[in-house]
């Protein structure tokens, strides 16, 4: 199986803000040049396409009119509750070091843990290989966020869910917007 993973446009934020699950905007011509790179990579070409809800990644994904395409709720960066769209500084010290101290399990500002989007994620590429069981050449694109980027890594090779949620969760964010990972097994 092959799957080609790709970061969504930068969204139209300031540096420095907590926008993980919040539905927030790639500009258009932003979304235009990770587009234009992708096709010009041959993508998607004939492979099924799977997108994150969320306007940042479905306008990229309604932007390469591939067929099929399915949006899937279980793509969706880690929903950061009361954080969401506060800038990082002003979070408490003390909010993010208890997150530090449990990455699997604290659920930073009241939302979801790092285990909680592993288990939708982990759903999700276990549905994905499914459908693609006995396609003749099984490969997908998948249209997503860094968080999610970061766990599809992880799970592709077959680690068990928390060592995956651990690994990705620890592994630095070096993903840049419009990157695109290939993965094979």
């Amino acid at each position: 199986m092959r799957l080609l993973l790709v970061r969504h446009p930068r969204p139209g934020v300031d540096p420095g803000l907590c926008y993980g699950s919040s539905d927030v905007v790639a500009p258009a011509h932003e979304t235009a040049r990770v587009r234009d790179a992708l096709r010009a990579a041959g993508l998607p070409g004939t492979m099924p396409t799977y997108a994150s809800p969320l306007e940042r990644c479905a306008a990229l994904a309604r932007s390469l009119d591939p067929s099929p395409l399915r949006f899937d709720a279980r793509l969706a960066e880690m929903d950061f509750g009361a954080w969401e769209l506060r800038s990082w500084d002003t979070i408490a010290r003390s909010e993010i070091d208890a997150w530090a101290d449990d990455l699997l399990h604290y659920r930073p500002g009241g939302g979801e843990s790092v285990l909680d989007v592993a288990r939708r994620v982990a759903a999700f590429l276990d549905d994905m290989r499914a459908e693609l069981r006995g396609a003749r050449q099984p490969q997908a694109l998948v249209i997503c966020h860094a968080g999610t980027m970061r766990l599809l890594r992880a799970l592709f090779t077959g680690q068990p869910l928390i060592t995956a949620a651990l690994e990705a969760a620890r592994t630095p964010h070096r993903i840049g917007y419009g990157e695109l990972l290939v993965l094979k097994d």
